[in-house]
């Protein structure tokens, strides 16, 4: 092989191994792409249908990620003396998210984010009026349980101070039966009179691969007029 040729030979190979690198990253944007738009949709979809009944013992072993934001109706009985405040920030500012574990008609429980609160009214005594007591139905967003806790804040359940709403981290917390809780909570949709305020639930997905993707092939654009400028190159 005549010297420039082997001069070429490196600087190809690492430049071929970088284009292909790049190729790789674009279309599995592409198709990150693909599933985020396909989610977005499917959310749409269960947004705007009639709610259903939460999902009994029987069904959990089959959620997933996509019964996310399937709406839901559920009847039961608040055990009040339970509830747990969770950090928050929305739109009203900062504050904590109340979860209450709600004892179903069918035998089994689940966590309802009843709605946000101030740090003035953390102490249930402060909205005595929404601790609402005897049978309630209750409609709103199936939601997947947050475990571990927040960004770099680890949920400490001695102390009440928690980041994120794990769910067998509360249940296990306020000794509720983990076998009979469901490992998912709701987002109640309505606020009682007294009580927390729901319905502030924010349904948004951030969706940057299109972007991700023209980047990766603008790279692998100028990898492959590099090769093209070596391959000429005397």
């Amino acid at each position: 092989m005549p010297a420039p040729r082997r001069k070429k030979l490196l600087p190809f190979a690492l430049g071929g191994v970088v284009l292909a690198v790049l190729l790789a990253l674009g279309t599995w944007q592409v198709q990150r792409l693909g599933w985020k738009l396909a989610l977005i949709e499917q959310v749409q979809r269960q947004l705007a249908a009639a709610p259903a009944a939460a999902p009994g013992p029987s069904a959990w072993r089959q959620l997933s990620a996509a019964d996310t934001y399937r709406r839901v109706v559920v009847q039961g009985r608040f055990d009040h003396a339970r509830e747990t405040c969770t950090q928050a920030l929305s739109q009203r500012g900062a504050g904590c998210w109340v979860l209450t574990p709600l004892h179903t008609t069918e035998g089994w429980w689940v966590l309802v984010n009843r709605g946000f609160v101030l740090p003035a009214q953390r102490d249930p005594a402060t909205r005595a009026a929404g601790q609402v007591p005897g049978e309630v139905r209750v409609q709103g967003l199936l939601r997947q349980s947050e475990p571990g806790g927040g960004f770099l804040r680890r949920n400490n359940p001695a102390l009440q101070r928690w980041t994120s709403r794990d769910v067998a981290a509360i249940a296990r917390h306020h000794q509720l039966p983990l076998q009979a809780t469901a490992p998912y909570f709701i987002d109640a949709a309505d606020t009682v009179p007294g009580g927390p305020e729901g319905g502030l639930t924010v349904v948004q997905f951030r969706n940057h691969h299109l972007v991700y993707a023209l980047t990766w092939f603008s790279l692998a654009g100028l990898a492959g007029f590099w090769l093209w400028r070596v391959a000429r190159s005397p």
